[in-house]
């Protein structure tokens, strides 16, 4: 069946063509607009020899040009690899080999790592944004294509890689099929969105979330989303008052900004309908005081890179339960499953595993890994899980994140939610380190508000919430916690 994810855009090139699809401050890009440039970006990457299965590198940040390159991308029938922007030379040069990327297309913001990184790996670069050198304005000056290429809905639309927080990133294959039904049905029935939604684009749009759900979300929709490039929680309130930001969507970090954030006058936020949370487990505290203060529910949710993302969601049509990430979504299926691959009852801990229309190919050129991971049929999050009686999820915490004290297994999640209780506390890990007699120990590393709280205090604090082998004997206070561009804590950085 022939299946090209740019039909999204292509679709409401026509419908919506005078329509905003993309704003910039005051730069307005409409539908009819993106999908011209589109045209002609396929065209200048064909006439460079670049064709279907050809793959092509994306080093832009949160700006009209990453859409732009995206969709030329795929209206070509190559594939998109979208890079992190915070990635070292050496980190652009694995990628671009790894993925065999023939073309690295950049933004002059990054021009140090691009260029040396791109270099090493032989692969010619194309700037986003002027310059002497071939920019993606000189690629899209070629005569336009008259459609998209037929793909395949099995092709691979787009290489996502993973952090890696064990060994190399590896490159998780999504084909049209995966990202069309995540963004075009998975999205739309979770919420009942409109047309004239507008989208505050934070999220980097290099990564599974902002992709799927801001960026191909809105433009299936033929709605349209506002950019901001750089997460501040002041600018994100003004774009919202400015642009009239009907759906906010963001990982627990930013909810976090946003609560604590001391604007100099009160914002108009009346459009905010919708907020949306993934990338990390929410802290029940930072829900319930972000909803106390702003007249909107945080509809949290779950997925990763290798599942389109969107796997499991709390909607609009069920019971909500703060901390709980939903029930799986339309067209999925979820389990949790022992160590030996055996589904576990209601209410027990284990693997979150998955299985569905959104679940990769496959991690390109490596089929153990895969195998590994996609054992019997399902796709094993790593995510320690539990599902409650009523169907929905709850995650506990990532495998490799347990601590394991004197043979008890402490979740940190756990922890990190009481320690979230304390008043004085901005922001909380908590993480095993090594112990002669206990194997492992749990450590507490937090962001305070207050100069004068005491290691020993907060210690009390958490002895008093959980299990004497759960509370953490050693805290450490530090200015603030590592994260990646998502926001999310890097806890192998603390590590």
């Amino acid at each position: 069946m022939h299946l090209n994810l740019g039909v999204i855009l292509q679709a409401n090139a026509t419908v919506r063509a005078d329509h905003a699809a993309i704003v910039h401050g005051a730069r307005r890009v409409t539908y009819a607009e993106l999908d011209g440039t589109a045209r002609g970006i396929a065209a200048g990457l064909a006439a460079r020899g670049l064709g279907p299965g050809g793959r092509v590198a994306i080093l832009v940040p949160n700006l009209p040009e990453f859409s732009m390159a995206y969709f030329g991308i795929l209206y070509a029938g190559c594939t998109v690899v979208p890079l992190n922007v915070l990635l070292t030379s050496n980190e652009v040069t694995y990628h671009l080999e790894d993925s065999e990327a023939s073309l690295l297309i950049a933004h002059p913001l990054f021009a140090e790592a691009a260029r040396e990184g791109a270099e090493a790996a032989g692969v010619p670069v194309v700037w986003a944004d002027g310059g002497e050198d071939e920019s993606l304005a000189d690629l899209a000056s070629t005569e336009p294509i008259d459609r998209p290429h037929d793909t395949l809905a099995t092709d691979t639309a787009v290489i996502l890689y993973t952090s890696g927080t064990t060994g190399k990133p590896k490159g998780a294959e999504l084909t049209h099929s995966n990202l069309y039904l995540n963004c075009s049905m998975v999205v739309p029935k979770l919420i009942p969105l409109e047309r004239d939604e507008v989208m505050l684009a934070t999220l980097p749009l290099f990564h599974s979330f902002g992709q799927t759900c801001i960026q191909n979300a809105s433009l299936a929709l033929g709605a349209t989303f506002t950019l901001l490039p750089r997460f501040t929680p002041g600018e994100a309130f003004e774009i919202m008052e400015r642009d009239g930001v009907t759906l906010f969507a963001g990982v627990p970090t930013m909810y976090f900004a946003l609560l604590h954030h001391e604007p100099e006058r009160e914002y108009d936020l009346s459009a905010l309908r919708y907020c949306l949370a993934g990338g990390a487990p929410m802290p029940v505290e930072v829900m319930k005081s972000f909803e106390e203060k702003y007249p909107v529910s945080i509809l949290e949710g779950y997925g990763l890179s290798e599942t389109s993302p969107v796997a499991c969601f709390n909607d609009t049509q069920r019971p909500r339960t703060p901390g709980s990430i939903g029930y799986p979504v339309w067209g999925v299926e979820m389990a949790i499953l022992d160590e030996k691959d055996v589904p576990l009852p209601d209410g027990e801990r284990g693997e979150i595993c998955i299985r569905g229309h959104n679940i990769m190919k496959g991690y390109l050129k490596r089929p153990d890994a895969t195998a590994e991971t996609m054992r019997g049929g399902w796709f094993h999050s790593g995510d320690v899980g539990v599902r409650d009686p009523n169907g929905s999820y709850r995650i506990v915490d990532r495998v490799k994140d347990l601590v394991i004290r004197g043979g008890f297994n402490v979740y940190p999640r756990e922890v990190e939610e009481v320690l979230y209780g304390h008043p004085d506390i901005v922001e909380a890990a908590v993480i095993g380190v090594p112990h002669e007699s206990h194997g492992e120990e749990v450590k507490a590393i937090v962001v305070s508000s207050n100069a004068e709280l005491t290691e020993e205090s907060l210690i009390d604090y958490c002895r008093e919430r959980v299990a004497a082998y759960k509370y953490p004997r050693i805290v450490e206070f530090i200015d603030s916690l590592p994260k990646g561009p998502t926001g999310k804590i890097l806890k192998r950085e603390l590590r």
